[in-house]
């Protein structure tokens, strides 16, 4: 098997360079959508219609794909056949699918036709390396893993896209699009029009403006909402989780973020004391590093008590959620108000 980066297989795509077999691992919506562009532009666009395939196992049989795959280009020098979800290279077992000729796939890549490239797209965490089929295509196929990017990967990847653009973004603007992302590539980029558009004028995006045009997702809106807990601002509190709650968000939901979210202070405030770097406790906890660095800044305001007895009452507050038919709201002040007493057990 030969693994290649994304970015060698664009480059190798745009000059003309493929390989028979190509195994795309992990799952990243705009990473995805770029190869496959990338593909479908080795075939003229006037072929395209009928030298390119597309093929999901969840409702198509594994002998269709292959069939088209071992077929003569039509009037062209080339086909492509994409196939998606191919879940018989995992251990997940499919219930109404089709049936799925893994013999005949096995017995194609070991005789590839020449002018066909099969891609096949496994949005999955993992293959079953048990399995013939994919001993077989970790043998053969080209690979490139495109799902579990890094903070470094992701930062270039968007910078890259500014710079085609004549943009740029300052580093504080970048990690708070990250965060506000939640480190979702796709989701950074579908921000990023909005994001030029605002900024067109000075060509950098700045923090302003991604406070203004990114819109916070649960943990961020959590994340203010544990702060102003810690700081005993009750009214604030209510405000922020009866908004959270007419945005149709579930309680044990809520209450499931706020409790990681102060499981997180407390982590964050022993290894800090503990004499760990922001970089050692990111590595330490798998989060990323600017969760930290804002956990951090948090955890350094308050003691060790307050983010004890706010993350116990919360546990408590969920076994309430979950036992009890008492209206959330009513719970969560009750905890409030337990909390900023001190009398919380």
């Amino acid at each position: 098997m030969k693994k290649i980066q994304y970015t060698e297989l664009l480059k190798n795509l745009a000059s003309n360079q493929t390989q028979p077999i190509y195994l795309i691992l992990g799952q990243e919506d705009y990473l995805e959508q770029q190869i496959q562009d990338a593909f479908q532009a080795l075939v003229p666009s006037e072929e395209r219609e009928m030298n390119i395939g597309n093929y999901d196992m969840e409702i198509t049989s594994l002998g269709v794909a292959l069939d088209d795959a071992t077929s003569a280009p039509f009037f062209g020098e080339r086909r492509v056949v994409f196939v998606r979800n191919p879940y018989f290279l995992t251990g997940e077992r499919h219930k109404g699918g089709p049936d799925q000729d893994v013999e005949g796939l096995q017995a194609y890549i070991d005789h590839p036709v020449d002018s066909t490239v099969l891609v096949l797209f496994a949005s999955y965490e993992k293959l079953d390396g048990r399995k013939k089929i994919v001993k077989t295509l970790n043998k053969q196929a080209t690979t490139i893993q495109i799902g579990n990017l890094n903070t470094s990967q992701i930062n270039q990847l968007v910078k890259n896209q500014l710079n085609s653009k004549k943009y740029t973004i300052s580093s504080e603007a970048l990690d708070q699009l990250l965060f506000r992302t939640d480190s979702k590539l796709s989701r950074m980029m579908n921000e990023l029009p909005k994001l030029m558009l605002y900024n067109i004028k000075e060509k950098k995006i700045t923090t302003e403006s991604v406070d203004a045009l990114v819109s916070k997702s649960l943990d961020q809106n959590v994340f203010d909402l544990s702060n102003v807990v810690l700081q005993k601002k009750s009214k604030e509190a209510i405000d922020i989780y009866q908004s959270l709650i007419t945005q149709q968000e579930q309680p044990l939901r809520i209450n499931a973020v706020l409790v990681g979210q102060f499981r997180l202070l407390l982590q964050v405030k022993i290894l800090q004391n503990q004499g760990f770097s922001q970089g050692d406790i990111a590595g330490k906890l798998k989060v990323h590093p600017y969760r930290v660095k804002l956990a951090m800044q948090t955890s350094r305001r308050f003691s060790m008590q307050d983010l004890t007895m706010g993350y116990t009452g919360l546990t408590d507050l969920d076994l309430q959620l979950k036992s009890t038919q008492k209206d959330p709201e009513l719970l969560f002040e009750l905890f409030l108000l337990r909390f900023i007493g001190q009398q919380i057990a």
